[in-house]
């Protein structure tokens, strides 16, 4: 499908997308790192759990900062800097990276892949509800944001996981640098700030070896879900939120929004 992008988003471009969609996501170098070191990490996008980086570019999101209990302190940078964050450890704790993307738009360029798309993202009555509203199988022009949130421990990192307020996300349960989680890490997943019921979350799982497995889960009626995990690996969990658009801005035309949330964090050996 062929993206076109507003507000330069640049970084998004990616050419020829399968219809199971790419994934943004936090990379930090390091999931843990000690008070007199730096919280470095870039923003990539791509498929499997791998991907490009891409560098600080401020025309891109509209949030961009680390968070930890009540306080939050913007990530600062040069345009292009790569990696995009890169600053001192502000302190001990479990720090919460933050990025909410602008507004892209796409344009589907099948109506097979928009189907594949959506059944692979199990995105609910999309399909039948874009039958309903007598929209047209040609030409699909949908706008998206991406929700990204990364858990880094500073110094040990005693603290949790919150809710910061963007319009989806997932909230870790659990501490993965402290907690037990022989029994998984429990999760929730919201939309709007409340539980989103039977949502798909798509498990990436990356291992020491660098393979990568996927697997899907979904949310009870509470939008909680518990996540298997293993000692030394690095995980990234996505959902997908789909929204109808009514295509009243001639500058777009958008009849579906989707609102992308990912969670990436590592657990200790």
């Amino acid at each position: 499908m062929k993206l076109t992008i507003l507000k330069s988003v640049a970084f998004l471009i990616v050419s020829t997308l399968p219809g199971i969609g790419h994934e943004f996501w936090i990379s930090p170098e390091d999931y843990s790192v000690e008070t007199s070191e730096r919280i470095i990490a870039d923003l990539r996008v791509g498929q499997g759990f791998k991907g490009a980086a891409f560098g600080y570019l401020p025309q891109n999101f509209v949030r961009f900062e680390i968070v930890q209990a009540d306080e939050a302190i913007p990530v600062e940078g040069r345009i292009g800097d790569r990696p995009a964050l890169n600053m001192a450890a502000p302190g001990e704790g479990l720090w919460i990276i933050v990025h909410e993307t602008t507004d892209s738009l796409l344009k589907w360029d099948s109506w097979e892949k928009f189907v594949s798309f959506v059944e692979h993202k199990k995105l609910g009555s999309t399909l039948q509800d874009h039958a309903d509203r007598g929209l047209s199988q040609d030409g699909i022009k949908e706008r998206y944001r991406r929700f990204a949130k990364a858990l880094v421990a500073v110094a040990g990192g005693s603290g949790s996981d919150r809710e910061i307020g963007l319009r989806t996300e997932i909230v870790a349960l659990a501490n993965p640098y402290t907690d037990d989680l022989s029994a998984g890490l429990p999760v929730l997943v919201l939309f709007q700030g409340a539980p989103r019921a039977a949502a798909q979350i798509e498990v990436f799982e990356r291992g020491p070896s660098g393979d990568v497995t996927i697997s899907t889960l979904m949310t009870d009626e509470a939008g909680h879900a518990v996540v298997p995990v293993t000692k030394g690996n690095e995980y990234l969990l996505d959902a997908v939120v789909m929204l109808p658009l009514v295509a009243d801005d001639p500058a777009t035309e958008a009849v579906w929004e989707s609102l992308w949330a990912a969670l990436t964090f590592f657990v200790p050996d």
